[in-house]
């Protein structure tokens, strides 16, 4: 399934993980995670990564970086300052270049 926004089509994976992204930045940790935890696709397991790493799990954190591929658990401080390069990667993905 995929949606129509501002004459894009967007994946329903694609609208999954901002969704995700965007309750994470809102402080919705559990229904950030609830979305991410299953799904199979780099950037979510990035995601999953932060969302342990705002909760203090770094063992955890650590170990969703490592699935990921894509970034370290040192290589960002600011939680919200990576929840935004991940929203990036996925509107550059998800966007017609």
């Amino acid at each position: 399934r995929s949606t129509k926004i501002i004459g894009v089509i967007v994946s329903k994976t694609y609208q999954d993980l901002i969704l995700a992204v965007h309750k994470a930045l809102n402080g919705d940790w559990d229904g950030s995670h609830k979305i991410v935890q299953d799904m199979d696709l780099d950037l979510a397991r990035w995601t999953h990564a932060v969302l342990h790493k705002i909760e203090g799990d770094e063992p955890n954190s650590r170990y969703w970086y490592s699935r990921s591929r894509l970034c370290e658990y040192e290589d960002y401080e600011n939680t919200k300052d990576e929840l935004s390069r991940i929203t990036k990667h996925i509107n550059d993905l998800s966007l017609p270049k």
